[in-house]
């Protein structure tokens, strides 16, 4: 079963405490595909902080993915990230 976005947005603020953080539920946009028959959510989130400076876009990213891991594939279908720094 799939997460409530509050419910992802909670848990990449416990890892990002930092970070503005928005979630997005995208899964309507997939009904009947492969994830959303099995109930996991597709998901877009946008987080900006300074924990990303320096960072490349792939270790940006895997920090996140790091944060929803045990969720994916079972609750979390698919993610798209935009992870930027304050001064982006």
């Amino acid at each position: 079963m799939k997460p409530t976005a509050d419910a992802l947005l909670q848990r990449l603020k416990q890892h990002f405490p930092d970070a503005h953080i928005t979630v997005h539920d995208d899964s309507h946009h997939h009904i009947g595909h492969a994830g959303a028959a099995g109930g996991a959510g597709h998901y877009a989130v946008t987080l900006v902080s300074p924990v990303f400076a320096g960072l490349s876009t792939v270790r940006r990213h895997r920090l996140v993915y790091d944060a929803v891991a045990d969720w994916m594939p079972h609750r979390v279908h698919a993610l798209s990230i935009r992870a930027e720094t304050p001064s982006h």
